[in-house]
């Protein structure tokens, strides 16, 4: 039996603690995939400084007003792009989530390197853990991280998952969302209105551990479009509780709250743009007329059906109904925010609240109707998706970190030897 004072024993030890460590180090959610479509996407993002939101968006290279919009934020502030959002707000990132080499992932994203960045610095703080840096330093072939040229173009790998655009067979968004140190699996699912079961399955995981910087797919209900596929917009899908912008910024598509029906209305930037107007009638596109009759309530309704080359499609659609709807309720738009509501920040699963101004409705002139990556986990899928087994990996970051101090324990012994 060893000697425990003998001093070779004790790096010894540490070395076997280490190793075991490693099987138990945060990971993220993988989607195999054999295709070269896309879905959209979401990424969980804090913000790790004050910034514009056009520099939120130049991060990961989107449409400033496709963020604001995704996040309910009401893009009619003037000026609103250059609005200054606060460190430490939680921001939904609208991607667009690719196949690549057999996982899904999105690829769309570079960062050009400034002075003094690290890739340890690029990946845990510029882009909030979302990616790692040895998953930078490999998609970059980067043989020597030490060394970063300034305004060194760089693709950053993010994380993300499409699972055929549904949960347990309905309309669904993916948002990957890493796990901070307050968070519980009960917390994040009841915060996105999913369930611990839900969450385990599409996640692939055993149990309901979650370590800090484990990257969740977590599914959010979501209005699914009809447009045909020859459509520009062809399977636009929006989250619960969020606007898209479409057609050349002249659409705007909401979903909810409390029901799943896709709205489309023309657009607070709505100038110059094709006809809005359904043939044969006078009503616009969001227009909706109801009248009740001893047989129901007879709704027609002007529909938005894609933008086809360079055109904005309507239709005329009637219907019967038992009864006549009220209002068409849309997720409530926010003011830019200026600041974090602080209290809100150390809550189980921080959502994408935000803070800084109150509610606004939707400015429009229609009459609504009701109407190859490591440190991964595969993942199981949903209920009615594609699914493969589930295995658990080091994560690179975690892996990299460990070998250094495997070496520096290596010294260790050598030099007590």
């Amino acid at each position: 039996m060893p000697n425990p004072k003998n001093p070779t024993f004790v790096p010894f030890f540490l070395l076997l603690v280490l190793a075991n460590a490693a099987l138990v180090m945060p990971k993220s959610t993988i989607e195999p995939c054999s295709n070269s479509d896309s879905c959209n996407a979401l990424l969980g993002y804090t913000l790790y400084t004050d910034l514009k939101v056009s520099e939120v968006a130049s991060l990961f290279q989107i449409d400033p007003i496709s963020l604001l919009l995704t996040n309910a934020i009401d893009i009619s502030y003037p000026d609103v792009e250059n609005h200054i959002l606060p460190a430490q707000l939680f921001l939904k990132i609208p991607i667009s989530c690719s196949c690549v080499d057999g996982i899904r992932k999105s690829v769309s994203t570079r960062y050009k390197t400034r002075p003094s960045d690290t890739l340890p610095y690029i990946a845990d703080s510029i882009y909030s853990g979302l990616v790692s840096s040895d998953q930078i330093r490999e998609a970059n072939s980067i043989s020597d991280p030490s060394v970063l040229e300034v305004g060194q173009s760089l693709t950053v790998p993010l994380p993300c998952t499409c699972f055929n655009g549904t949960d347990n067979g309905l309309p669904a968004v993916y948002l990957s969302y890493v796990v901070r140190d307050v968070d519980t699996l009960a917390g994040i699912a009841g915060r996105y209105f999913t369930t611990i079961t839900d969450l385990m399955n599409v996640n692939a995981m055993g149990s309901t551990q979650i370590a800090v910087g484990d990257i969740l797919a977590v599914p959010l209900p979501a209005c699914a479009s009809t447009f045909p596929r020859y459509a520009s917009d062809f399977g636009l899908i929006v989250p619960n509780g969020s606007y898209a912008i479409t057609a050349s910024h002249c659409v705007q598509c909401s979903c909810g709250p409390g029901n799943l029906n896709l709205y489309c209305m023309p657009s607070s930037l709505a100038v110059s743009c094709s006809s809005m107007q359904c043939r044969n009638s006078k009503l616009m596109l969001g227009n909706v007329t109801m009248q009740q009759s001893s047989g129901g309530c007879n709704v027609i309704s002007c529909r938005y059906g894609g933008f086809v080359n360079g055109s904005i499609i309507t239709a005329l659609s009637t219907s019967l109904q038992p009864r006549c709807s009220g209002v068409q309720q849309f997720p409530p738009l926010v003011a830019p925010p200026t600041a974090v509501k602080r209290d809100s920040m150390f809550a189980p699963a921080p959502s994408p609240q935000l803070y800084g101004g109150g509610s606004l409705s939707p400015r429009s002139s229609v009459i609504p109707s009701s109407g190859s990556s490591t440190g991964s986990t595969t993942a199981s899928g949903p209920a009615g998706s594609p699914s493969s087994d589930a295995h658990h990996m080091m994560s690179p970051p975690t892996a990299f970190s460990v070998a250094l101090m495997l070496l520096t324990f290596g010294k260790l012994i050598s030099t007590s030897l």
